[in-house]
């Protein structure tokens, strides 16, 4: 049976990539308990970046906010993988963190986050609305714009 969230991703065109390898020395998620850690996820499609740079300087808002969204289609295909490839387990999205590569000056980074917020309510509905928080740095991995970090709670 096909859960809700794989019926959502389908009708968005959303096909989720295979989980990624985590790229040193720590796990991809922990479970505990009923509670899943996802670990940061970059948006990497195809194993490579398609933006980098910083927000406020060569990377607009909405090339940003894109960007969270594909860190969050990661961020569920990991939550996949924790769920044993059955969706209809999540029982809530609790708490994003995203982290905005940005200019020091740049003060919309719940803006870009936003990108990957919709997402979740998009997919998984009322269980998908979480707090979150959205911050910005000087840098991140790879030069990407955005890292999104995510806690679910599962049954």
């Amino acid at each position: 049976m096909t859960s809700s969230a794989e019926q959502n991703l389908a009708s968005l065109g959303i096909t989720l990539p295979e989980a990624p390898s985590p790229a040193a020395n720590y796990v991809p998620y922990v479970i505990v308990g009923d509670m899943v850690y996802v670990s940061g996820q970059v948006p990497f499609v195809n194993g490579g970046l398609q933006v980098t740079g910083k927000v406020g300087d060569t990377v607009t808002i909405e090339q940003a906010a894109g960007e969270a969204r594909i860190c969050a289609i990661n961020l569920i295909a990991q939550l996949k993988a924790a769920c044993g490839g059955d969706l209809s387990r999540v029982v809530q999205v609790v708490k994003l963190g995203g982290f905005v590569a940005c200019t020091a000056d740049f003060t919309d980074q719940p803006e870009v986050m936003n990108g990957a917020s919709n997402l979740m309510v998009e997919v998984f509905g009322d269980a998908g609305r979480h707090a979150r928080f959205a911050v910005g740095t000087n840098a991140l991995p790879r030069g990407t714009c955005v890292e999104v970090e995510g806690i679910f709670q599962i049954s």
